[in-house]
């Protein structure tokens, strides 16, 4: 009796593998095309950092970010996540001095908001089946990064020259996310 249960039950199983597999594709094809777009927006803000010299600055990506090795799927799923959520952050700060087209700032947070929507899905499977070490410890330099960029911010009182650098060092978040986005296939 046992017997009749092993074929249905294997049948459902490579089923539900494929299933996941095209949902990772689907991803990165809708990451792919939502970073475009937010490349785009933040493009449109008119930052100029040769205008403010003087307020160069290193943020210290991680190194694990900045040159990217071998990333598990669901490793680059939270670490893709986790800049989203930062750079949501970020941008929801004050940044009237900057001059920016509100629009524009709103378009980009909604494209980032939509980005996070989509990998939360394939995040609450990775959380019931994984808990890596490696993405905690990659996570925690994130937050530091991030930070320094919002101490960055706060200590130049949100000026318009601050907000050009971190427009800056968002220009290349966006590449590291393409670049891990790449993780994001079977």
């Amino acid at each position: 009796m046992t017997y009749r249960w092993i074929l249905p039950m294997a049948l459902l199983l490579c089923v539900s593998t494929t299933a996941i597999s095209v949902n990772y594709d689907l991803l990165r094809s809708q990451l792919r095309s939502s970073n475009s777009a937010c490349l785009m927006l933040l493009r449109q803000l008119n930052g100029a950092p040769q205008r403010c010299p003087e307020d160069t600055m290193n943020f210290q990506v991680p190194e694990e970010i900045e040159q990217a090795q071998q990333f598990q799927k669901e490793d680059a799923a939270l670490v893709i996540y986790e800049m989203l959520q930062h750079t949501l952050r970020i941008f929801r700060r004050n940044f009237a001095s900057t001059g920016w087209n509100e629009t524009i700032v709103e378009n980009l947070l909604v494209k980032v908001h939509l980005q996070m929507d989509r990998l939360e899905t394939n995040l609450e499977e990775i959380m019931e089946e994984e808990s890596s070490t490696w993405g905690n410890t990659t996570i925690l330099r994130l937050k530091k990064y991030y930070r320094r960029i919002s101490q960055y911010l706060k200590a130049k009182k949100y000026s318009h020259c601050a907000w050009t650098v971190v427009q800056a060092e968002m220009l290349r978040n966006l590449a590291f996310l393409n670049a891990l986005t790449d993780y994001l296939q079977n």
